[in-house]
């Protein structure tokens, strides 16, 4: 396959508060790409300006959280004609806002956890009573677990709030899930094997994620074969109604009784060495290299596909 790309950027770092975990997959799929072949090079919008890009003929979006995978530079590569990977600007910016995102699935069924938007003048004390505690409490617009509260004791909401708050003006409360956490990964028009997450500390958060050692993924992940396979299959649906394309990441929940709960997507899933749709892939026969190699080729179609439609 190599040889067929031209010159690639592989977009890494950037401004956002994931910049040191982008860094990390950014160079990861770089040397895949060096060792399919590919004339690949590493490109931090933070430390160089985007035009430098229309030096380059295909980009891949190695990028997380704000101005990664936000819609934001996928709207400057469209401006610029270079085809890249992953989703559009539409389905990049909806799937990035988790409340959004929560509101297009509660309207067509797709089933997602309990929610409250918080603010300033919310009465935290009803919120409390009626989603119950625990409580996790996120900022909309944030990956990576970043700004993220469980709270466990009656009164805690207000203060989980504000630590929401200091990282996006737009904060959720969710209702507790508590039977274990799923993800799925998403390769074209493939929903990967689903991956169970068991974290040793309270959730699965930002040290979970990328600095413990200790987190266990499981793959199989335990569920019976038939009920894996529709929840894939709803998975892909989900990705979906966001306008998601190429490639993506479904989290899920599960709780005491058995029946699952979607509760984000991510259109620019992390690469690293603890990241999970590399894991998926290896577990449906895909090796890394082949998996970068893959997204990368979706990025060509994406734009045959969007010439296709021109005049």
């Amino acid at each position: 396959m190599s040889g067929n790309y031209g010159k690639v950027a592989v977009l890494l770092g950037g401004r956002s508060a994931e910049r040191a975990v982008s860094l990390n997959s950014g160079n990861a799929v770089l040397a895949a790409l060096k060792r399919g072949g590919v004339d690949a090079h590493g490109f931090d919008p933070a430390e160089r300006p985007l035009h430098d890009l229309e030096n380059f003929d295909r980009v891949f979006i190695a990028l997380h959280g704000r101005f990664g995978e936000d819609g934001t530079i996928q709207g400057a590569l469209e401006l610029m004609g270079i085809p890249y990977t992953g989703s559009d600007v539409m389905a990049s910016a909806l799937a990035m806002d988790k409340w959004r995102t929560k509101l297009l699935w509660q309207a067509l069924g797709i089933p997602t956890p309990e929610f409250e938007v918080l603010t300033a003048g919310t009465d935290f004390a009803a919120v409390e009573k009626r989603l119950g505690l625990p409580i996790f409490v996120k900022p909309a617009n944030e990956g990576s677990s970043i700004g993220i509260s469980k709270v466990k004791t009656t009164g805690g909401l207000q203060a989980a709030y504000a630590e929401a708050a200091r990282h996006d003006p737009l904060v959720i409360a969710e209702k507790f899930v508590g039977g274990g956490e799923y993800t799925v990964g998403i390769l074209g028009t493939q929903a990967l094997p689903a991956i169970r997450i068991v974290a040793a500390n309270e959730f699965y958060d930002y040290e979970a994620k990328y600095l413990r050692d200790d987190t266990r993924y499981l793959c199989p992940c335990g569920l019976p074969e038939a009920q894996e396979r529709e929840i894939r299959a709803q998975a892909l649906n989900a990705f979906r109604v966001l306008g998601g394309r190429g490639w993506g990441r479904v989290d899920f929940l599960m709780d005491e009784s058995g029946e699952h709960y979607f509760l984000e997507a991510n259109m620019s899933p992390g690469m690293t060495d603890h990241s999970l749709v590399p894991m998926a892939a290896k577990a449906a026969g895909i090796a890394f290299d082949e998996l970068v190699l893959h997204i990368l080729d979706m990025a060509a179609v994406a734009e045959k596909r969007n010439d296709a439609h021109v005049g």
